[in-house]
């Protein structure tokens, strides 16, 4: 090779690579958990309107499903290939932390772009005074239940406590006809919360004063036989450990289901998908003394420290929190605001079914903000799993609590 190929060929080398910097240098990555099937359209959207108000900022969403994203992201991370934004389960987000791969926001953040936000949902992304992420979904959990249901098996109301809604579920299952009083869930994403739901009403938290587990405690062992008296009564769906929460979704809204625990989008896929079921929202029952609580759920968006387009990314980041486009994900996907303009809209002013899930909120317990807690709750998801397919609750709690407690005291 000639001294004048080698030049050329270096120059056009180069040149590639300078277009190639000026290209990446304009681009935004992010990694999108998917929602409902209105994730991908809602950001298609936004793609579009923040390309045509930045000129020379290309944005591109990689949409995941929530099931394998935070396998995808931790082998991104760990490849160095991570984008530069992604939605985050909140509870991973110490984790993030503590392996420094996480940007602290608080650089770009302005005061009043802090009070857009509603404090109760920002908080949880606050790690040692500095804010690691900005809330882009919220939501606590409630009772759904099947008022024609209620209505064939002589229910008037829907149950204040546990022994009520096993009552209920044996005038649901009377019914016949493939019907079934309460759906559990029993694999993968807060099968360990739906668990919850049922210890919080015997007074027991998730963790101790002292930092231990509470599957050790008479509560959690209450929580559990309860659950499993009602599989073993046929009061649940058949095959619990098989379902999922979209599949005790949609077995309510075939109205398959008297009762079932979640979410506020529910709402709206019912809407969208069976809009002849009549439904209501009410509070998840109360235990022996009272005792209740719901679970409140942030989940946020962050920056990644190795980012090349910080600017750039926060730029995105700003325009995704204006109160029109919080307001246009926020209701398509049925959550709860989190900005306080936004919040006084009449949508969720006068929404009943959102109203019920927001005067839970003072119930509400967020998942502990503690290293390892995707080990701990993934501990309890099995051990929970092991208990309903015939396990002994004493047992399998017991030795949920040891594993636990190792996890907590590293």
């Amino acid at each position: 090779m000639t001294l004048a190929k080698w030049t050329m060929g270096l120059m056009a080398g180069m040149s590639m690579l300078a277009l190639t910097a000026q290209a990446d240098a304009g681009e935004v990555r992010v990694t999108v958990a998917e929602y409902s099937a209105k994730t991908g359209p809602y950001f298609e959207a936004v793609k579009k309107e923040f390309e045509a108000a930045n000129p020379g900022i290309t944005v591109k969403f990689e949409v995941v499903p929530w099931e394998v994203l935070l396998q995808k992201l931790t082998t991104d991370i760990t490849a160095g290939t991570n984008a530069d934004l992604s939605i985050i389960g909140t509870r991973w987000l110490i984790d993030f932390v503590q392996q420094d791969v996480a940007e602290p926001l608080d650089g770009y953040i302005k005061p009043d772009f802090k009070d857009r936000f509603i404090d109760t949902f920002l908080s949880p992304s606050i790690m040692d005074g500095k804010t690691y992420g900005l809330p882009i979904a919220a939501s606590a959990r409630a009772m759904y239940y099947n008022k024609e249901l209620f209505e064939k098996a002589g229910i008037a109301k829907p149950p204040a406590t546990w022994t009520e809604l096993q009552e209920d579920a044996r005038k649901i299952k009377a019914l016949g006809s493939g019907t079934f009083g309460f759906g559990l869930q029993g694999k993968e994403i807060e099968t360990d919360v739906y668990y919850y739901y049922a210890m919080w009403s015997q007074g027991t938290e998730i963790l101790n004063k002292d930092g231990t587990s509470g599957l050790g405690t008479p509560g959690a062992l209450a929580a559990a036989k309860l659950y499993k008296s009602m599989i073993d009564e046929g009061l649940t769906e058949p095959g619990v450990t098989s379902n999922n929460r979209e599949d005790v979704q949609n077995l309510f809204k075939q109205g398959k289901v008297g009762m079932m625990i979640t979410a506020p989008f529910l709402s709206n896929q019912i809407k969208d998908e069976a809009p002849n079921l009549k439904y209501g929202v009410a509070a998840i029952p109360a235990g022996p003394t009272g005792a209740r609580g719901t679970y409140g759920v942030t989940d946020s968006i962050i920056m990644f420290k190795n980012s090349k387009n910080k600017d750039e990314a926060w730029k995105l980041l700003d325009f995704l929190f204006t109160t029109e486009q919080r307001a246009k994900f926020t209701q398509g996907e049925g959550f709860l605001p989190v900005n306080k303009e936004e919040a006084k809209m009449d949508y969720y002013v006068n929404n009943a079914d959102l109203a019920a899930f927001t005067a839970l909120l003072p119930d509400a317990r967020f998942a502990p903000v503690i290293p390892g807690w995707e080990e701990v709750a993934q501990i309890t998801s099995d051990a929970m799993q092991k208990i309903y397919l015939g396990g002994d609750p004493e047992a399998g709690l017991k030795e949920a609590a040891d594993k636990a407690n190792a996890v907590l005291k590293k």
